[in-house]
């Protein structure tokens, strides 16, 4: 499979609907960016950053892994509701 292709279908799955529904994705970024709001001036705003990019680099390259590319179910990961080709 090319890079184009991969990029492509990364971007599918990034931006899916089905994906995670729209209220969790609020909840999530609002979490997200009070916790910033919060550590903004603290010493550990960057360690805890750093972390939570590995953490969830993990996760994406795991479940990446699991459903071979995002064309198989795994988990909450749902292939036929995703992408429709």
């Amino acid at each position: 499979m090319g890079l184009s292709k991969i990029f492509k279908r990364e971007l599918e799955v990034a931006f899916s609907k089905a994906g995670q529904p729209l209220w969790f994705r609020m909840l999530k970024y609002s979490l997200m960016f009070y916790l910033l709001y919060l550590l903004k001036d603290s010493e550990y705003l960057w360690p805890i950053l750093i972390t939570a990019f590995f953490i969830s680099l993990t996760v994406h390259l795991w479940f990446r892994y699991k459903t071979k590319g995002w064309t198989q179910d795994y988990g909450p990961w749902k292939y036929n509701k995703i992408i429709k080709h």
